[in-house]
């Protein structure tokens, strides 16, 4: 089959964990894995793994936050690789500060990364999906999308206003087929951060306490396989451990 045949699963924020371990998720189902972050040569290794187990990849660096460089990513990904079937945004910018110290210019920096460039990459894509009335939409949230907690306010804010954006467009865009969803993921994921850093929490893991990438991977793939009778908006993933 021509690339350009194949529906593409557009992953923005594909780091070391979850944003790969998705990408790798929908590659494995025959989409074509297009994955950016800042830099492109950073993405190297999971476009080999996805070329090594068969599937198909392609590595973008672009600055999400940059509109002239959305409007360019995704005009590239529609014209010379195949149509956009899913998105996901997944970027986190989880940086903590006291509102006391937080800076202005850091406070909007936050925002930009979780909220900013979620309109950005959604707006553009969501335009060529309404065109073929079919589409998938997934917000990677969490719980500070929620509530916001101590020292995370710049974090909670962009968070609720990324969760209050998926609301809006699924409300505005199911009526023309198009899913959209938000996952709140609480809880310690399997990183070499929450091993580095946190290593009391991520001795979790052999009792199945912090979040497996894969595991998380794979409700990315129900979401955009439910039939649309019985669609889900928002879904919640944490380890049995992890209090609410």
């Amino acid at each position: 089959m021509d690339v350009k045949e194949q529906s593409v699963a557009l992953v923005i924020g594909a780091g070391d964990s979850t944003g790969g371990a998705i990408a790798k998720r929908f590659a494995a189902e025959g989409m074509v894995a297009c994955v950016t972050r800042r830099s492109a040569d950073k993405l190297q290794p999971l476009v080999d793994s996805i070329r090594d187990a068969g599937g198909i990849a392609y590595a973008f660096g672009t600055d999400a936050r940059k509109e002239e460089e959305v409007v360019a990513l995704i005009d590239k990904i529609e014209s010379e690789i195949g149509p956009i079937d899913v998105l996901v945004f997944n970027i986190g910018a989880n940086v903590p500060s006291s509102i006391l110290e937080e800076t202005a210019r850091k406070y909007f920096k936050i925002w930009e990364m979780a909220c900013f460039a979620g309109f950005l990459n959604a707006r553009e894509v969501a335009k060529r999906m309404v065109q073929r009335q079919r589409g998938t939409i997934l917000f990677t949230g969490a719980t500070a999308g929620l509530r916001g907690k101590e020292n995370y306010a710049a974090f909670a804010g962009a968070k609720h206003a990324l969760r209050a954006l998926a609301q809006s467009m699924a409300r505005e865009l199911g009526s023309k087929n198009i899913h959209v969803a938000h996952i709140v993921v609480d809880g310690a994921i399997d990183t070499d951060f929450i091993r580095t850093n946190f290593p009391d929490r991520y001795a979790l893991k052999d009792q199945d306490g912090i979040l497996n990438p894969e595991h998380i991977a794979q409700n990315y793939w129900y979401l955009h396989s439910q039939p649309r009778d019985a669609w889900t908006f928002e879904l919640d993933l944490r380890p049995w451990t992890e209090t609410w």
